[in-house]
């Protein structure tokens, strides 16, 4: 940064031929010799910005120069003549200024000295010469340059200028004598110079006065008008300086120089006295203390807040506890006890904002819908606190921020992954230092309503460790039966929570603490199915894609085949933000292709008003320009189908089925619930020489372990029935192996799946790959229900599966599974293991399956 520090110094310091101040004799030489003594001046100068220094002619200052134009300009000037063109600029906050940013007038100076300094700047000493208007200003390469046109002031020694100058010369000796920022040699100096226009523009120099004030005496060319206004500024700055002297009178009695502070608050009592402003001005108390009255708080903040705000007015100022007494009373005085904002209970419009942001989720709207119902009747909110759960980039934060949108209340999002400190919620107490409100009251804060959207995210990642559990300290928030005064550790004082409409959010519902989920009515997201991601890609993703790339609309086109094969080949997910990812990618690739193009055949030729200006002759060039545009156009319009898909995005990393086509032996496919989602599970058992024991890959936790041994029992217990040959699994050994390896899995519903594997295996009956199962197994052949049936069911549609075996435990939560997903799949209840081996099994293993002994009852196991 370019920084100007200037200091004038006594006059005769320096040297040069122009410091007229130096030479007494000089201020009587006529003015054709004059003339003759000085060089010419070019009329193009190197340009030098001043931020906050004003130069006046005959006058020497100290620079010190550090912008790069402006060492530019100072290294052009020490090679040809030392002259500069300086001026002061109209803002000092502007880095780079430009020719509208100086002031007209300034002064053409010659660089007597140059050194440089360590840091890179360099400090020089000016001497002004001559005023100069500033006539243009041009960049060239790094320097600017001023076109200038010299201004010769005019002498004039009549009468009325003699007595002016001797006015600001007595004035100026009383200014020096009281303002004691001045030496007394400078006075002397000043007093010792005849020529009117130096005298004016020396006094000038040295009054301690803003920028703007001695560019006015700068810009004046009329030497009375200049004497005029130093005396009207002189005559101002000698009153204050006399009233200055006569408030520290006033107060030097009362004051000690142990009490500093109370000196300048008597001081500054003592101006505002002085000025007529001490009843207008109200200070900080005064304000902190309407504040507390107007904002509405309730009646024991009210009464804890005077209680406070007594005790601050009896502390000193720069006590630290007057310090927590006023933030304290700030926060409680910034929070929103009344205002809030006006519902729009209008449930068409809130239906028309939830369509026009979300595609699907029939079921997640009209549960919404329902809820604002009650509230438009009830005028209140009570009741259980909404929580979606359901995979990554199914729309759980963007529905709240419709529901916010399309009721025109304001909009709160707290991310809770990864809150391990009870305080985050509730707020630390003021006992402790840097003390702080928990975060739901430093958002209502924020946003300034009592009544927001407020939307809890991942509250399924919350932590608990040794400084508390804030799923804990959620209760009372999320508890329409006690949030009408929750307490905030900070506050202490209740601050009502009911008018909030809380939704809350998570991926998982069996890490969020059961004593929470009981205040919470759980709507689940199970993800989206094929045909619907096809249409949120062509309705919201590819739009806003296309925007954030600079892309028109005809510049790509995606048709929905080439959308189904990003779906299938490129993208495994239950949401849509890998294949927003991938759409974006595909837009990166289309704008580089674009870009690299000539510009001819990027642009748009713009387009005429019809008949306008044209003539008959021209008729024939505008249909050539629209055929050229027309050309351009198709040579811009990308439509990109799936056979076009591996030229943009490569090869895809998924093939578009995830199961095999053909019958397998020991091998079946399972269903599972993840953060992400519901997956296919693809379930592998082999067996080979051993010794009977039973090794388990896949990085299976011990749920799954358990649930593999469980079915390696049952069907042992009825190796018999399914005809499978004595020693089978007690002489070799037996492998059971998940894939994907890499990702943990757990969890009690692929029970029957290992089971089938197994029985599959030893009859050496195929399993049916499109057959997917879930369900947990007992040793007595039972099938347990589980949960997660929506993401599973989606998840074996979105992978061509036709027919899913669901635990008869489970019927009751058919009726939630979307319409799409009932009519496309087939799905049988089972209730014993019968069942699942009956239609999973291939014709001869069904057949074995069914086959029974005459006493089941003493049937043994084989174990020989």
């Amino acid at each position: 940064q370019t920084t100007v520090r200037a200091r004038l110094l006594p006059f005769g310091a320096g040297s040069g031929p122009y410091a007229a101040n130096r030479n007494p004799e000089n201020t009587r030489m006529p003015k054709a010799k004059r003339q003759e003594g000085r060089q010419a001046i070019p009329q193009t100068l190197p340009l030098l910005p001043l931020r906050d220094v004003v130069v006046f002619p005959h006058m020497i200052v100290p620079l010190v120069v550090g912008r790069p134009a402006s060492i530019s300009a100072l290294q052009e000037a020490m090679t040809g003549d030392r002259l500069l063109f300086v001026t002061a600029q109209r803002s000092p906050q502007v880095p780079e200024p430009e020719e509208d940013d100086l002031h007209r007038i300034g002064v053409v100076a010659k660089v007597l000295q140059l050194l440089p300094l360590p840091d890179g700047t360099r400090k020089i000493l000016l001497e002004g010469v001559v005023r100069a208007r500033l006539s243009r200003a041009a960049s060239e390469r790094e320097t600017q340059h001023a076109k200038i046109q010299l201004l010769e002031d005019v002498e004039a020694t009549n009468s009325e200028i003699e007595a002016l100058q001797r006015n600001v010369g007595s004035q100026f000796s009383d200014y020096v004598q009281m303002n004691h920022r001045i030496p007394d040699e400078i006075l002397t100096s000043v007093l010792s110079i005849e020529r009117p226009t130096q005298f004016a523009d020396t006094v000038a120099a040295h009054i301690i006065a803003k920028v703007q004030v001695k560019q006015q005496f700068l810009d004046s060319m009329d030497l009375a008008t200049r004497f005029r206004a130093l005396t009207r500024v002189l005559n101002e700055e000698l009153e204050i300086l006399q009233i200055e002297r006569r408030i520290e009178g006033e107060i030097k009695s009362q004051v000690e120089k142990t009490h500093k502070e109370r000196y300048l608050t008597e001081r500054l009592k003592a101006i505002r006295k002085e000025l007529g402003h001490e009843e207008t001005r109200r200070g900080d108390i005064e304000d902190l203390a309407e504040a507390i009255e107007k904002c509405g708080m309730s009646n024991e903040a009210r009464d804890v807040a005077y209680k406070e705000f007594s005790r601050l007015t009896k502390m000193q100022a720069i006590s630290p506890e007057a310090v927590v007494v006023r933030t304290y009373l700030e926060v409680l005085s910034g929070l929103p006890w009344k205002k809030s904002t006006r519902d729009r209970l209008d449930l068409s419009r809130v239906r028309e904002q939830l369509d026009a942001d979300h595609f699907g989720l029939e079921r997640v709207k009209e549960r919404i819908l329902e809820y604002l119902a009650v509230v438009k009747l009830t005028r209140s909110i009570r009741g259980p606190i909404l929580c979606l759960v359901g995979p990554p980039g199914v729309g759980k934060t963007s529905l709240g921020r419709s529901v916010a949108t399309a009721l025109g209340r304001k909009f709160v999002r707290v991310s809770l992954g990864g809150v391990r400190d009870e305080a985050e919620i509730r707020g630390h107490r003021r006992t402790y230092v840097g003390a702080m409100p928990g975060r739901i009251v430093q958002s209502l804060r924020k946003c300034g309503s009592r009544n927001p959207v407020f939307l809890l995210d991942e509250i399924d990642k919350l932590g608990a460790d040794f400084r508390g559990d804030p799923s804990a300290a959620l209760l009372e928030a999320l508890d329409p039966e006690q949030n009408n005064a929750f307490s905030d550790h900070y506050l202490e004082v209740g601050f009502d929570l009911s008018k909030v409409l809380f939704i809350t959010t998570a991926n998982v519902l069996h890490t969020v603490p059961e004593a929470l989920q009981d205040r919470l009515e759980i709507i689940r997201l199970p993800g989206y199915l094929d045909h619907e991601k096809v249409e949120i890609a062509q309705r919201f993703l590819l739009p806003k894609q296309r925007e954030e790339h600079g892309l028109e609309p005809d510049h790509l086109e995606l048709t929905n085949e080439a959308v189904e094969d990003i779906i299938h080949r490129y993208t495994r997910e239950a949401g849509v933000r890998h294949l927003e990812r991938e759409i974006g990618r595909l837009c990166r690739k289309v704008a580089r292709s674009l870009a690299e193009r000539p510009t001819a055949d990027v642009g748009r030729a713009t387009s005429r008003m019809p008949g306008a200006g044209r003539t008959k002759s021209s008729k024939t060039k505008t249909r050539t320009k629209r055929a050229r545009r027309r050309k351009a156009d198709e040579k811009t319009s990308m439509r990109i189908d799936a056979s076009d898909l591996e030229h943009w995005l490569s090869t895809p990393p998924y093939s578009r089925s995830e199961l095999p086509e053909e019958f397998e032996i020991g091998v079946a496919t399972g269903l599972a619930r993840t953060a992400t989602g519901g997956e296919v599970l693809p379930i592998e058992v082999t067996v080979m020489r051993g010794s009977g024991q039973l090794i388990l890959t896949g990085s299976l936790g011990d749920v799954m372990k358990e649930s593999a041994r469980t079915a390696l029992s049952y069907v042992r217990s009825i190796a018999r029935r399914l005809r499978i040959r004595a020693g089978t699994f007690e002489r070799q050994d037996v492998h059971i192996h998940v894939p994907d390896g890499a990702i943990p899995k757990d969890g009690p519903s692929a029970g029957i799946a290992i089971a089938t594997a197994l029985a599959s295996l030893g009859a050496r009956a195929p399993v049916d790959p499109r057959v997917a199962m879930t369900g947990e197994i007992t040793l007595r052949g039972k099938v347990l229900p589980i949960g997660g049936l929506n993401e599973k069911c989606v998840a074996a549609l979105r992978a061509g599966v036709h027919t899913v075996l669901v635990p008869q435990g489970n019927a009751k939560d058919l009726d939630d599974l979307p319409s799409h997903v009932r009519d496309s799949l087939q799905i049988v209840l089972v209730e014993k293991m019968d069942d699942v081996l009956d239609n999973a099994l291939s014709p001869d293993g069904k057949a074995a399956s069914r086959a029974r002994s005459t006493d089941d009852s003493a049937e043994p196991s084989y174990t020989h």
